[in-house]
């Protein structure tokens, strides 16, 4: 290597060394230390004491594990599919030439920046049977009402309601792959006799279906660690009915201090998340389409 190329890495490295540094202090560094505590009897306050896989063995056994991971598992089999659908009609809506284009689309997205706690404590009131806004606008119309999060069947459906707030992210995310979209696919359709439906069937959908692919793997890893709403919300109630397998990872570490055991459910976490998103891609090969030869 030449003179200038040796002092051209040397400098990479050092610019490169602050992002590296903090991977590896504030990410690897706190997953190796989760392993070993995982492995470990350790409550706040005390020393680790070594049990091997005792923690994990607990976890079979463990009613509430199975309960938040079931409720996890229900909320994200809900919410998944209505943030792509609701967030792919809205991006269709809004890749159209109309007046006014750049508003619409700010204020679609606006309730994405709503911070999570403040939209949480909305929610609360919009779902307050009393007098919140959804059992008035059912009163009004003649409709039975709800106890939306205060009952234990109703509570997951109505956070899941809830998740349609925040499809502004997704939304964006297909409006770009949107435009994308080769032109000139289009105009062969319109050529060949296609109306709407056949540029939507063999152009829109075909081309979309790695941007599709993308908000779904982003969504499943998002549901899975979903955590303020039980939080603020519902403290895991009523009746555990809406025990998200977050919540209970910090219940058990910051409410009983059983370090060494949440140590054990994100590591179990970390498993699930990684089968599934392996799972996803491999079932991907069927579905989706990359134009570049070979891509798929």
């Amino acid at each position: 290597m030449s003179g200038q190329g040796r002092l051209e890495r040397r400098w990479g490295i050092v610019l490169a060394m602050p992002a590296i540094l903090g991977f590896v202090i504030f990410t690897i560094g706190p997953m190796v230390a989760s392993f070993f505590f995982s492995l470990t009897d350790w409550t706040i306050g005390g020393s680790p004491s070594f049990i091997g896989v005792d923690n994990y063995q607990t976890l079979a056994g463990d009613e509430l594990f199975w309960k938040s991971l079931s409720v996890t598992t229900y909320y994200t089999l809900g919410t998944v599919p209505l943030i792509l659908v609701l967030g792919f009609i809205l991006a269709l809506l809004l890749n159209q030439q109309v007046r006014g284009l750049s508003v619409w689309r700010t204020i679609y997205y606006l309730p994405t920046l709503v911070p999570a706690v403040a939209s949480a404590v909305l929610w609360i009131w919009i779902f307050n049977p009393d007098f919140g806004l959804l059992n008035s606008l059912l009163r009004q119309a003649g409709l039975p009402t709800s106890q939306w999060i205060y009952s234990e069947t109703a509570v997951v459906p109505s956070m899941v309601i809830m998740s349609s707030w925040g499809f502004g992210n997704a939304m964006v995310i297909f409006l770009a792959g949107l435009q994308g979209v080769p032109r000139h696919l289009y105009e062969a359709v319109s050529i060949d006799g296609g109306g709407v439906w056949q540029r939507f069937r063999h152009v829109t959908l075909p081309m979309m279906t790695p941007t599709i692919f993308y908000n779904l793997v982003t969504g499943v890893i998002g549901t899975f660690q979903v955590f303020n709403q039980a939080y603020v919300m519902t403290q895991g109630g009523p009746n555990n009915a809406s025990l998200f397998y977050i919540y209970y990872l910090y219940r058990t570490a910051f409410t009983e201090s059983a370090m060494g055991y949440a140590s054990a459910l994100a590591w179990v976490l970390f498993m699930i998340i990684m089968v599934i998103t392996f799972l996803l891609f491999q079932n991907a090969r069927r579905w989706v389409y990359y134009e570049m030869a070979g891509a798929r």
